[in-house]
């Protein structure tokens, strides 16, 4: 797909941004009618890891079923289309990137795509079967009667919500790449990223259960410590600069508040 000069006029930037979206809607728009065929078996997919503690499903109103396999096609198109979707946004600002930074391109958009189907493959591996579990156990003296398209939603939510959390070693690979935030500086916050990751885990799993919170915060702390490694790999001279100059400017710091308690002891003692 065809690159947009650097400088153009407004309204020639506006028309190209049209022209990506128009992009974008007749994919999915394609990609949501062969979907909504393939939708029972996306479904039965779905349903797949959750059967064991969730045989039957029900319908509890006639338009249900329509609204079921809809929603199914709707999201499944947009994480098939996703390759696509990320291209035409990331081609919009390419032109205002320099030179050297535009070599980054088809990296982030391959890691980008790969993340995000990594994300998506460990949430239904790995915490789609806890989470229900956990889940269901919680109905205690009453009978629980499942709704499909409850249960649906649930699902989908997981699966955009790890899809979209596994771009963390981008988005700290940026950071540090752009002189954002130093690599020294995400290094010693450790702690402060943690308790940030934490609370990211409990935003982003739709249930209340413990068990895919720690999954997710595990994934996400290995993510994160990952994505540094590979940073200190990749950009091994830019971090040594990065470090000098961040390892300067606290020295500097230090030393200005060193003199400055230094003339309040003074001023203190002349009174």
């Amino acid at each position: 797909m065809p690159i947009g000069p650097a400088r153009m006029p407004l309204f020639d930037h506006l028309s190209e941004l049209r022209m990506r979206l128009v992009r974008i809607l007749a994919c999915l728009a394609v990609a949501v009618c062969v979907f909504y065929l393939a939708s029972p078996t996306v479904i039965d997919f779905l349903k797949g890891t959750i059967e064991q503690y969730v045989p039957t499903f029900y319908s509890m109103d006639p338009f249900e079923s329509f609204a079921v396999r809809f929603k199914v096609s709707f999201w499944t198109s947009i994480v098939a289309c996703m390759p696509v979707i990320l291209w035409q946004i990331l081609a919009f600002f390419l032109p205002a990137l320099k030179p050297n930074e535009r070599k980054w391109f088809v990296p982030t958009f391959a890691a980008a795509v790969v993340l995000f189907i990594f994300g998506t493959v460990f949430c239904y591996l790995i915490i789609l079967d806890p989470a229900f579990e956990w889940l269901t156990e919680q109905a205690v003296g009453w009978e629980l009667l499942p709704s499909l398209s409850s249960y649906i939603d649930i699902i989908i939510k997981f699966e955009l919500g790890f899809g979209f959390a596994f771009e963390l070693p981008l988005i700290v690979f940026y950071l540090v790449i752009f002189d954002v935030v130093p690599y020294k500086k995400l290094r010693n916050s450790w702690r402060t990223v943690y308790i940030a990751l934490m609370v990211i885990s409990a935003m982003v799993t739709p249930d209340a259960s413990p068990v895919t919170m720690l999954l997710m915060f595990a994934a996400l702390v290995a993510l994160y410590e990952a994505s540094l490694l590979i940073s200190r790999i990749v950009l091994g001279k830019r971090i040594k600069e990065q470090t000098a100059a961040y390892e300067a400017k606290e020295a500097e710091e230090k030393e200005w508040q060193e003199e400055y308690a230094a003339m309040k002891a003074e001023k203190k003692k002349d009174k």
